[in-house]
């Protein structure tokens, strides 16, 4: 029997979700190093209405970072589509990612983001650190969701700027 459907919240208010995430756990992907540190994501709002996407880490050493551009994809802004082709292949069909906010706490601070086929999974916070009660419930929430965590990448953050 296979797991119910993958749930992203409701609605999703893009103009508090806006600004600077840290990357506190990762299901590994092929685009960003298992070794990679100081991970964060920057959104901002283009003038077209999408969402501007800025990745950084560290990588031995050095940051690296790519730039994006997210699309809500329904009515409640939850699920969105990214893509971080240069922007006038963005066209192309079959490019983009899918980004679903699975879990977000009333303020804003804390985020579960996945993908509907279970592959990619973020737990993001506001601030680079989060305690442990909050990393477990969040957790929590993507095994129940049928995410299988068995290699989970914890973010190291080490305060080192990645600007």
């Amino acid at each position: 029997m296979s797991p119910p459907d993958v749930i992203a919240v409701p609605a999703l208010d893009l103009q508090r979700y806006l600004g600077t995430w840290y990357e506190i756990a990762r299901l590994p992907m092929r685009h960003e190093p298992a070794n990679a540190t100081d991970v964060s994501a920057h959104y901002s709002l283009d003038e077209d209405g999408k969402v501007r996407v800025q990745n950084r880490c560290r990588v031995e050493g050095k940051v690296e970072e790519s730039i994006g551009q997210a699309t809500p994809v329904d009515e409640g802004n939850a699920k969105l589509e990214v893509t971080f082709l240069p922007e006038g292949l963005r066209w192309i069909p079959f490019t983009q990612g899918d980004y679903w906010v699975l879990k977000l706490d009333a303020d804003y601070q804390v985020a579960l983001v996945g993908t509907p086929n279970r592959e990619y999974l973020w737990l993001l916070s506001r601030r680079p650190q989060l305690d442990a009660a909050t990393r477990l419930l969040y957790l929590d929430e993507a095994r129940r969701q049928g995410f299988d965590l068995s290699a989970l990448i914890d973010t190291p953050q080490t305060g080192a700027p990645t600007a």
